[in-house]
């Protein structure tokens, strides 16, 4: 019996352990931080240790947020060390779905199998943005899970929002990489314009957001189009949501076009 999606089953049944191992990443940044912030959330310690810091180091890790529950889970957790992990995870699947196959040889070995090319980058694609969902809906169950006990005051449509943005700014730095891997055939290439997307977005925000001189570099942000109006406090950019996903689709439609219209192994 023919399987419906096989490539996508067996890009997302092959990558049951890295997910997992993500997974147990994410789980384990949450546990660390979020029940910390009642005994330093809105104490005179931490305003003082804020204070102490250089304004321009403050801003650039969205410290001034910290405060409050809201704030200093978006700038701990959705804007730093869980854009990380996601960041890492997304452009390693990203960059290895097609450009990874194409560089160890086996790309050619899976289309000798009757399947085209826009298949293979496709189905992968969509093994690629489950795991992000998955992974994205695993942060947001646990934030809800601790929202109480760690009292952050979280309001759970902001929380989902700011869930929605994590996921499409995982998913623009992973599409990125897979369309660079796709295009050149070199999954190293891949890695380079996943990470670029991932780095310079935070650097672009962490320099524009020191002076109106260099704010227009917030523009050319993924991380501030997702974070600039602090999700987590003030709910989500719906329009900012939109161009993530959206973005990142119009990368899988044109990695399609790319691999279908280039030599493999050339």
């Amino acid at each position: 019996m023919k399987t419906t999606l096989p490539l996508f089953t067996r890009a997302f049944v092959d990558s049951w352990r890295s997910t997992l191992g993500w997974a147990a990443g994410l789980a384990f940044a949450v546990f660390l931080y979020l029940p910390l912030y009642p005994s330093i959330g809105g104490s005179a310690e931490m305003q003082n240790m804020i204070d102490a810091l250089p304004p321009e180091m403050t801003k650039a890790l969205n410290y001034d947020q910290i405060a409050t529950g809201p704030g200093y889970t978006q700038a701990t957790l959705f804007g730093l060390i869980g854009f990380m992990l996601m960041t890492i995870a997304s452009v390693a699947w990203g960059a290895a779905a097609v450009g990874g196959d194409e560089e160890s040889g086996q790309l050619e070995l899976t289309l000798a199998h009757g399947v085209t090319r826009v298949q293979v980058v496709l189905e992968r694609a969509l093994a690629l943005f489950l795991r992000v969902i998955l992974l994205s809906a695993l942060v947001f169950v646990l934030v809800r899970l601790l929202n109480d006990s760690a009292r952050l005051d979280i309001m759970p449509e902001n929380l989902f929002g700011a869930a929605v943005l994590f996921a499409g700014l995982s998913l623009l730095t992973g599409t990125a990489a897979l369309f660079a891997g796709t295009l050149t055939g070199r999954r190293t290439h891949g890695l380079a314009a996943g990470a670029a997307v991932g780095v310079l977005g935070y650097v672009f925000n962490a320099v524009g957001r020191q002076s109106k001189d260099v704010e227009w570099l917030l523009g050319l942000s993924p991380y501030h189009w997702a974070y600039g109006n602090s999700p987590v406090a003030s709910g989500a950019d719906w329009a900012a949501a939109g161009w993530l996903w959206g973005i990142s689709v119009a990368l899988v439609l044109l990695s399609a076009v790319a691999l279908d219209r280039r030599d493999v192994g050339a």
